[in-house]
């Protein structure tokens, strides 16, 4: 299916609502060190429920660490600062998704080493800044799954 990478990511109910969402999809959830949290906290566990035995997960120590251990297909990064709009890709089995963290996005060297093809943004108002993570990642992710037709889902 997927690969959802989130880079550094601080705030625990986000991760834990994405935990939901992998689980939810079939998709697999990368963490990218160091997080703003330990995976044992309280507010991670509320917001993933008792969906953590679900999905699989990995952590990596950096993002060097998990293109040399996954090596994805297809690497897309999902910023406000993207340059196509989401919904206009074409997504294939085994894309991957990396979404930075909540105050910081990723460091101008990852961005920079994406090609401007891969970069893509959700579109909102003039005056927004960027969407809650989670709810970001679920937009995407399920934009990329309803164009393999839901494939595995049950309905």
């Amino acid at each position: 299916m997927f690969d959802l990478i989130l880079y550094q990511p601080e705030i625990p109910p986000n991760t834990g609502n994405i935990i939901r969402l992998c689980a939810n999809m079939g998709a697999r959830l990368h963490l990218i060190h160091p997080l703003g949290f330990t995976l044992e906290d309280a507010a991670l566990k509320r917001a993933g429920l008792d969906y953590h035995e679900w999905v699989g997960l990995m952590e990596h120590q950096d993002f060097s660490a998990y293109l040399n251990q996954v090596t994805p297909q297809r690497l897309f990064l999902c910023s406000s600062r993207g340059t196509n709009c989401y919904s206009k890709v074409n997504y294939e089995p085994g894309d991957a998704f990396l979404f930075g963290s909540e105050t910081k996005g990723v460091p101008a060297h990852i961005f920079e080493s994406f090609k401007q093809e891969n970069r893509i943004k959700i579109p909102m108002q003039a005056q927004s800044r960027c969407l809650n993570l989670a709810n970001a990642a679920a937009v995407i992710l399920y934009e990329a799954w309803r164009q393999l037709d839901f494939e595995g889902a049950v309905f």
